[in-house]
């Protein structure tokens, strides 16, 4: 069979998450979202047929558009999957949450619809499209994707996504205009089991947020988030929102509400607490810093364990010379999992990288914080 164009990011052994693009676009609608999503993802993005680099595969129905994102899944050994889609890349996700409900793990439906409007009207842009190609269709769509379309034609994503439109095969992007015409999964989505959440632009005429409602109302628990000043391309318009709300309904926390939590579990709630209590209005954006990108950014991502990335904490700050900052994370190393044997190994280690008198300075400060560790047991 032949495979849809697509592209793998994320960590290898991540939860898969197929992301499915809107009519039109390519995979690079979903840039904004990437590297949030593929932090924990095993992420794949595919381009429809006729669109991007994918060949113009027959697919009169989303229902055989489903069946191309099945054969993705397949092709890399996923059984089950997280999706996201956006628009028809929302209908294809929707319809394989009715009709092969084993397979999806979670789904999430951006500015998309259980029924696209009148039908005519698909048709006849179909028709159009054989006819004179997708290049007449640019100022039209950009006024339907974009919030401020003048602002946003003017940037690279915007002069992308409208380039994406201009290059796609017309019989294929007709195609899906047909298969946009016929869809109708009204009926079927009180037998969606997938938790789901359903994102609306409110300023989306395209799908216009009354067809993010119905959807919402139709799927049994589906969470419902409408997005201010941005329209059918929500993610474009808004990245931050679209992102963050994805990144809820998969489970993962904000970068500052994680680090809290890890820095809590790695220093302790004594040392937390402190430095809380000492912060002040000047130290504040410190604080936050660390806490966002130290801890909820580099320690909490999934290539090392805690116990490695000690290790490489402890040999950091005796090359440079921080004790007080080795001190904490003596501490910390113990905490993850290290021992004192193990400490010391790291420390010798470091003596013939970093040098001796480091290393004697480190073997100094970590003895004493090992003795005070052995007298509070």
């Amino acid at each position: 069979m032949t495979l849809l164009h697509h592209r793998l990011d994320g960590p290898v052994h991540g939860a898969p998450l197929i992301l499915g693009p809107s009519l039109g676009t390519s995979l690079a609608v979903w840039e904004p979202q990437l590297a949030a999503l593929a932090r924990h993802h095993r992420v794949l993005r595919f381009d429809l047929p006729g669109h991007g680099s994918s060949p113009a595969i027959g697919a009169a129905t989303v229902a055989d558009l489903a069946d191309l994102v099945l054969g993705l899944a397949d092709h890399h050994g996923w059984q089950r999957f997280h999706y996201a889609g956006i628009s028809l890349g929302g209908a294809i996700g929707t319809h394989i949450a009715v009709h092969r409900p084993e397979r999806v793990s979670s789904l999430a439906v951006v500015c998309s619809s259980a029924r696209f409007g009148d039908p005519e009207a698909w048709r006849q842009r179909a028709a159009r499209v054989r006819a004179e190609g997708t290049g007449p269709l640019a100022e039209a769509s950009a006024a339907r994707w974009f919030a401020d379309p003048a602002h946003t034609t003017g940037t690279l994503a915007g002069k992308a996504l409208l380039a994406d439109l201009a290059s796609a095969d017309p019989e294929a992007y007709a195609s899906c205009c047909d298969a946009l015409a016929v869809h109708d999964l009204r009926a079927d989505l009180p037998g969606i089991t997938a938790p789901t959440l359903v994102v609306a632009g409110r300023a989306d005429l395209a799908t216009p947020p009354a067809h993010a409602r119905e959807l919402a109302d139709g799927i049994p628990g589906a969470g419902l988030t409408e997005i201010a000043g941005a329209a059918h391309l929500a993610g474009i318009d808004r990245p931050d929102a679209v992102t963050a709300a994805l990144l809820a309904h998969l489970g993962h926390t904000s970068a500052r509400t994680a680090g809290e939590r890890v820095r809590r579990a790695v220093l302790g709630d004594a040392h937390v607490d402190r430095a809380t209590a000492l912060s002040t209005p000047f130290t504040d954006p410190f604080q936050d810093l660390i806490t966002r990108y130290a801890w909820g950014e580099i320690w909490t991502r999934p290539g090392l364990d805690r116990r490695t990335r000690s290790c490489v904490t402890l040999t950091a700050l005796v090359a440079r010379g921080h004790h007080e900052e080795l001190a904490l994370h003596v501490r910390a190393a113990l905490t993850n999992g290290l021992t004192a044997d193990e400490i010391g190994e790291v420390l010798l280690q470091t003596a013939v990288y970093c040098g001796v008198p480091a290393a004697n300075s480190a073997f100094a400060t970590a003895r004493r914080v090992l003795d005070d560790a052995h007298t509070e047991e």
